[in-house]
Order: structure tokens, then sequence, then C-alpha cells
């Protein structure tokens, strides 16, 4: 079983996030930021992965980014010298509405294209402004290219929902185990 696991403790905020691959869908969030909860929670399911995150802090943007950096971070140490996986992974996933197409490379190059956006300021309890920083911080600290484009929608919960369930779905091809060999002609990721 491939498990990562970070503590974060800073002075704003205190995070755990575990994360199991070969697990059931199973999520026990509890942010205190209700959709971001959610959002967390789709991502699990759809995915197929076990997700442990308990964060508190002080302010939404603190505790949505710090989760973040340690589910990309839980997600390597869970993935080790990559041996063995498929490496990328792609979805599109309609959500009534909306659909989103969500392409990811785990071959440790850090780049995002993300191409979302809001007409609400809200999601919920959750800034949609804060939304694209948050998969930033989750492509940087799993060091990975990620680019999310959502190709058509109006409601903007199932936008965000919608994109959260194809990372989960993509991510969850990417982490396949294919063999033992390193995905990547340098021998390396």
């Amino acid at each position: 079983m491939r498990k990562g696991e970070v503590k974060r403790k800073t002075k704003e905020t205190t995070i755990d996030v575990q994360i199991t691959l070969e697990g059931s869908g199973e999520a026990d969030v509890e942010t205190g930021i209700e959709f971001f909860d959610h959002l967390l929670e789709s991502f699990a399911k759809h995915g197929r992965f076990d997700l442990v995150a308990k964060s508190q802090g002080d302010f939404e943007h603190h505790i949505a980014e710090d989760t973040m950096i340690a589910l990309g971070k839980a997600l390597n140490e869970a993935l080790g010298d990559k041996g063995g996986i498929r490496r990328m992974g792609d979805a599109t996933v309609p959500m009534d509405d909306s659909l989103a197409l969500v392409a990811l490379d785990l071959g440790g190059r850090v780049y995002t294209d993300i191409d979302v956006d809001f007409e609400k300021e809200k999601l919920i309890d959750l800034n949609s402004d804060l939304f694209v920083h948050l998969l930033e911080t989750l492509a940087s600290n799993a060091e990975s290219n990620l680019h999310v484009d959502l190709l058509r929608g109006s409601n903007d919960h199932h936008k965000a929902e919608a994109i959260f369930k194809a990372l989960g779905v993509a991510l969850s091809e990417a982490v396949t185990e294919k063999g033992e060999e390193v995905p990547s002609t340098k021998g390396v990721v």
C-alpha cells in the first residue's frame, strides 16, 4: 500500500494530511471550510484514494493553501521514486451543466495552465479567487505538470466540483502501477 503523511505546523496553521493511493475513496476531511471539504471528498471518492485531512488555522486562505501543500507533499511521499507508475493521466468529467478537462504529468517538472473563472465571489464559503491558487499549490508541491480547462459550465459549484472530480480521476490514472521501471527516458523522475 502506497501511503503518504505530512504534518505541517506553522504560526498560522496545524495540518495533518494522509493519503493512501490504493484506497476505496473514503475521506475524513475537516478543514473548517465546508466547500473545500466537499471538493477534497470528491477528489478522493473519484480518484479512489483514502484521504484524511485535518486542518486548523487563522484564515481560510492559510488553511486551504497549507492543506494543498501537505497534500502535494504526501502524494510525493506515497509515490517514492515513482518507479512503475503510468506517470501521466487525464480525465474529462461532466457535472450537470459543467464539463472539465484535467491532464497531469507527475514527471517532476512544475508547470500549471489553469483556465477557469467563476461568476460569484464565493463558492459557498470558499473564496473563488483562491481556487486557481490551490490547484497551483498542489501541482507545485507534487512536482507535477497540471493543465485544467473548464470546457463549459454556468453553475460555479458544478464547475469547481467537476474539476476536482476530474483531478481525482486523472491522478488515479497517473499513479497506476504499470511495472517497476521509472517512467522516464532519463531513468529518474
